[in-house]
């Protein structure tokens, strides 16, 4: 279901609560809304969509991907650069990382590693961001 899309600064500096198998169809509203809003937006947090709870959704070059309670374990080549948000106005600078890897569980609830490069690690350091509850 297609949600909206929350604005609310003090509700997105709070960090999310662990994700659980109860928090699929929570995962299923990121998804519909991200897809509602990909003119505009490459990924999404369940706070965005008023939920706290850790889960993103991104373009993972050019197919959808979710997880759930994920963290970066490794990370290099930091660079600055500058970002836009659904949830904000305008936009930020701020540092990433040309390359990171992140543990996070799948749709299954299965513990992974995947390494990201350039733009699709962006995304992920961004939706981590707001699992962190800091808003950038």
């Amino acid at each position: 279901m297609i949600q909206e899309i929350m604005r609310d600064t003090v509700f997105l500096s709070q960090k999310a609560e662990p994700a659980t198998p109860a928090d699929m169809p929570v995962a299923q509203d990121l998804l519909d809304t991200l897809t509602d809003h990909k003119d505009g937006c490459v990924g999404m947090a369940a706070n965005m969509i008023g939920v706290n709870k850790r889960i993103i959704a991104f373009d993972n070059e050019g197919s959808y991907m979710v997880m759930f309670n994920l963290e970066i374990i490794k990370k290099s080549e930091p660079y600055e650069t500058e970002e836009g948000c659904l949830s904000l106005t305008g936009t930020r600078k701020t540092k990433r990382w040309k390359c990171i890897k992140v543990q996070y569980q799948n749709e299954s609830f299965q513990t992974r590693l995947k390494t990201f490069t350039g733009w699709t690690a962006q995304i992920i350091q961004h939706e981590i961001d707001h699992c962190e509850g800091i808003v950038i």
